[in-house]
């Protein structure tokens, strides 16, 4: 069972989407299953409810992982990770909008970027606790999403009474270019009237990557979601995606996803950014 809805006006400003996933009947044991996680520039928060805590792992050859807990921030990336989903789990995240991690995490993006964080690092060992807590106690899904929910609107309801805020605006005025076009940085930062080094301070302490590298993600995204179709030729979406050509496609391709456009595309993956990993590219050690 999957939940995906947009959260209530007055969060929008912070929260992007919230969701919540249960398995359908008894979970299905996958021994030694992982998959790639493909980046999207942006910030996730979720709440484990059953099932092992989440293990990464630094490649193919890591056979141990590492395990990051229960309650967990994605921080923004630029580049794919790989995930133990061995066990379908029961969860209720949400994707957080630029600049929400100081009012919901107490944390600026960049110092959560490019790693998985135990929440208990951000709010505390008791708080996150009592929050796992509330969210397992009201049992259904339905009713676990809208406890979360009113979680996160309590947490940017205190931050806002000590003063914090959103989005700076010079950096809230170059995410709609940024994410559909393939404007000039220096015109960016022209135009946001701060100096190079200003802006880019600024935009990395909202976004957690610089100018350069969330533009990369949002290229990269928007050839995602033109390749959906499978009757579009990867050299129509270059062109359409904003790449030079094929090849310039199929390089970031790799450099962001871990595998080329032709093998992400084979792998006919139900979900565009979690990409099943083949058994034969990793081996158990004995």
């Amino acid at each position: 069972m999957q939940l995906t809805r947009p959260p209530p006006p007055h969060l929008q400003p912070f929260i992007k989407l919230l969701w919540a996933s249960s398995p359908d009947g008894a979970p299905d044991d996958r021994p030694g299953a992982r998959e790639h996680v493909l980046p999207t520039g942006g910030m996730h928060l979720v709440f484990r409810l059953s099932g092992p805590p989440l293990k990464l792992f630094g490649g193919p050859e890591d056979t141990r992982g590492r395990t990051c807990g229960y309650a967990i921030v994605g921080g923004a990336r630029a580049a794919s990770y790989m995930r133990d989903v061995s066990v379908a789990t029961r969860s209720v995240g949400a994707q957080l909008q630029p600049g929400a991690a100081r009012a919901l995490l107490g944390a600026p993006e960049d110092a959560l970027a490019s790693q998985h964080t135990p929440l208990d690092a951000l709010w505390g060992a008791r708080q996150t606790d009592a929050a796992l807590e509330q969210i397992h106690a009201a049992r259904s899904l339905e009713r676990q999403l809208a406890v979360f929910e009113a979680l996160l609107a309590q947490r940017i309801v205190d931050s806002m009474s000590a003063g914090l805020r959103g989005l700076h605006p010079a950096i809230a005025a170059t995410l709609g270019p940024l994410a559909h076009e393939n404007p000039s940085i220096a015109g960016l930062v022209t135009h946001s009237g701060y100096s190079h080094r200003r802006f880019i301070a600024l935009f990395r302490g909202a976004i957690g990557l610089s100018p350069k590298e969330y533009a990369r993600v949002m290229r990269f995204d928007r050839a995602l979601t033109l390749a959906a179709n499978p009757a579009q030729s990867w050299a129509d979406i270059a062109l359409t995606a904003g790449y030079s050509d094929q090849a310039h496609l199929s390089r970031e391709f790799s450099a962001l996803a871990g595998m080329s456009p032709q093998a992400w595309r084979r792998t006919g993956a139900a979900s565009p950014r979690h990409v099943p990993v083949a058994a034969g590219q990793f081996r158990s050690r004995r």
